[in-house]
């Protein structure tokens, strides 16, 4: 853990149980739910090794964490039943490792485009923060999906 970095902050949050957006734990990583729901299902998955590059972990690692992300990326699929779901690992401001995935619809503003081409201060406006009780609808529905998925390994 970095003490300057904001995902490891996260970390500590959920490890402190402090974490509201915590969905579940897996071997590599934390799902989280997005603390904007502009594309609602908007989920994070957290490395837990602070790294900045695939490269920088060792094979069995890396493939532990693809393999992490893709069955949450498979969860939010069959959660939220998108149209399509984006994957992003950019790390260019924060960089520990960590997955995006963006549930699309077909009543997206922009379907077609990236989901950076809508302007953060829309995508991150206080009118797309789940409430209390949306928040925790969405993390049951997830962490039931995950738990399915997770006991067919």
């Amino acid at each position: 853990m970095k003490d300057d970095c904001f995902v490891c902050g996260r970390i500590k949050q959920i490890q402190d149980g402090t974490n509201p957006y915590f969905v579940a734990e897996l071997p590599s990583g934390y799902a989280v739910l997005g603390d904007f729901q502009f594309y609602h299902g908007y989920t994070i998955f957290l490395s837990k090794v602070h790294a900045t590059e695939l490269h920088e972990l060792g094979s069995a690692k890396r493939r532990q964490f693809l393999e992490d992300m893709a069955i949450v990326a498979e969860a939010v699929y069959k959660t939220f039943k998108p149209e399509k779901l984006n994957y992003e690992l950019l790390g260019n401001l924060d960089s520990h490792m960590h997955w995006h995935l963006f549930p699309r619809y077909a009543d997206d503003p922009d379907p077609k485009n990236p989901v950076s081409v809508i302007p953060p201060e829309i995508r991150n406006a206080d009118s797309t923060r789940p409430s209390p009780e949306q928040l925790a609808d969405m993390r049951n529905a997830l962490q039931a999906e995950l738990s399915k998925l997770q006991k067919q390994q």
